[in-house]
């Protein structure tokens, strides 16, 4: 409002001054003169003052004509002028029109129209780099991966593109299989880029796969250097990292550098099984048992495993039952609720021929978390004791469909493995094993229902042809006599002799519910053969 008045008052004053003038000027005596050759011109003071007027009117109309002028002959001599300036904004504005042209069709999967918007953006914009980004994916969408590919590797030339170009052709190299160019690809990338964690965790990933651990070592501390890693994570993959360069130093036999490994990898990761195993097997074989026995106690009371307990069998091997009973009394305690701990007190009990502290120490287990094993291990006690067949026969049936209890399952796809390995050969994932119960933890026979008349030893099973009393006695595992031999304690071996570490540690699965190793293997899978030849 203020201003508004301001403005009219400032209007009235020019007029009432521009009156003023003009009034003054019309009123003055005298003139000028001006004589141009042999004519004299005489102008008031009024039309002296207009005359002036158009004479600097027409001095700057000349010089701005002057100047276009100018501006015209640099235009054609290819120097910046205002004119050039003009026409490359026009450039300008339609290249970035065909840009985001180009990029509305490649979010909409319109991979051809997408490549043609970018080739006039990059006519227009004259900037190649920016072309190709949008080239390179829709030509990807579009399936053409020779031309994406060509895109790649011009963009290698530029700097700021050159890590898009190397990521590019490793995605390409991926999916073509050639890991070993893909893992180099991958290297430089990181090398580029160390913060960019798909390309971190995709190095990582291809080392591991191709057992480069001391890489995928340095991978990894550069990743917790740059804080893509907490340190508990990055711990927790270093030891894995440690652990497996440590296995394969094994294969060529317990030297001082695996033995030192194996330290190292439980040293990061006490509580991770297979470190611990090799650990205490390093320490077995440098002759220090207390330290072997106090890696495996520490690793039961996180999470007991039947590997834990045959590595710790394996360090007394020539042991009586009773004595490895009273020896396994501290590893017991650790955990004395867990299904783990039970089931081996029970296996420990029927070593010593304790078959009514083995049935105690089962317990409920049978009824609330039935697995294979347990509800062997109650096969076991039973023939033990001298039950009917029928008896053994029940629980063996209740054994073949019954669960196989925790596993070594993959994280990320759920695959079952048989032993532990730091990449999953499912997925590729990378420290993703873990031990428990599978997603679809029943593990059923076929046509299970219909075999169990067979597995119990109904009437109609003897009058099957071939079929006869010792036939029916054999696939019960009895062989006519009254009570077998208590089965050996976990860690022994075949003949009755004790496993030695090296195989406690360098058969993960031993000991598995289901597994061929381990003490109450021949009992589960004895019927289970026995009925198929039967």
């Amino acid at each position: 409002m203020l201003w508004s008045l301001f403005k009219i008052i400032l209007f009235v004053v020019f007029v009432g001054a521009l009156t003023f003038g003009v009034t003054y000027l019309s009123e003055m005596s005298g003139g000028v003169r001006i004589a141009i050759g042999g004519t004299e011109y005489t102008l008031d003071p009024l039309h002296a003052a207009i005359a002036l007027v158009l004479l600097v009117l027409a001095i700057w109309l000349v010089l701005r004509l002057l100047g276009l002028l100018g501006a015209v002959l640099r235009f054609l001599n290819g120097d910046e002028t205002a004119i050039s300036r003009y026409f490359d904004r026009n450039r300008e504005r339609k290249g970035y029109e065909a840009l985001a042209d180009g990029m509305t069709a490649l979010a909409a999967g319109e991979g051809r129209l997408a490549m043609a918007k970018a080739a006039r953006a990059e006519k227009f914009l004259k900037r190649p780099e920016l072309a190709n980004l949008v080239t390179a994916q829709a030509a990807e969408i579009s399936g053409d991966r020779e031309k994406a590919g060509e895109v790649y590797k011009r963009l290698l030339a530029d700097e700021r593109t050159r890590f898009v170009g190397i990521r590019g052709l490793m995605r390409q190299k991926l999916d073509e299989g050639d890991t070993d160019t893909a893992m180099k690809l991958a290297e430089r990338a990181f090398a580029l880029k160390p913060k960019h964690g798909e390309t971190g965790d995709t190095l990582l990933r291809l080392q591991a796969e191709n057992e480069d651990w001391e890489g995928a070592r340095n991978t990894l501390a550069v990743k917790k250097r740059t804080g893509q890693l907490p340190r508990d994570v990055h711990k927790r993959r270093d030891a894995v990292l440690a652990l497996s360069h440590a296995r394969d130093l094994f294969r060529n036999g317990p030297s001082a550098q695996a033995r030192a490994a194996a330290i190292e990898a439980n040293r990061l990761s006490p509580d991770l099984i297979p470190a611990a195993v090799m650990a205490a097997q390093a320490r077995m074989t440098d002759g220090r048992l207390r330290q072997a026995a106090r890696i495996l106690k520490k690793a039961w009371s996180v999470q007991p495993h039947p590997d834990l307990a045959a590595a710790f069998a394996s360090i007394v091997p020539q042991e009586e039952p009773r004595a490895r009973l009273k020896r396994f009394q501290p590893l017991l305690k650790a955990a004395p609720d867990h299904p783990e701990t039970r089931m081996l007190l029970a296996e420990l009990n029927i070593a010593a021929r304790d078959y009514e502290a083995a049935r105690k120490a089962i317990g409920d287990l049978v009824e609330k978390e039935p697995t294979a094993r347990s509800l062997a291990l109650m096969a076991a006690i039973e023939r033990a004791e001298g039950s009917p067949d029928t008896v053994v026969r029940g629980w063996l049936a209740k054994a073949v469909t019954a669960s196989r209890g925790p596993q070594w399952v993959c994280e990320k796809c759920h695959a079952v493995h048989s032993r532990w390995e730091p990449v999953c050969t499912n997925c590729g994932g990378f420290d993703t094993l873990a031990w428990t119960v599978p997603r679809e933890g029943e593990v059923a026979m076929p046509a299970s229902t219909e075999m169990l008349p067979l597995i119990v030893g109904s009437d109609e099973r003897k009058d099957l042809p071939g079929a006869s009393p010792d036939s029916t006695e054999e696939a019960a595992g009895t062989g006519g006599q009254e009570a077998a031999p208590a089965p050996q304690s976990r860690g022994d071996g075949p003949g009755g002799e004790p496993a030695p570490p090296q195989a406690a540690a360098q058969n993960p699965s031993a000991g598995r519910a289901g597994g061929s190793t381990g003490d109450m293997g021949e009992v589960m899978t004895l019927p289970k053969e026995a009925i198929v030849e039967k």
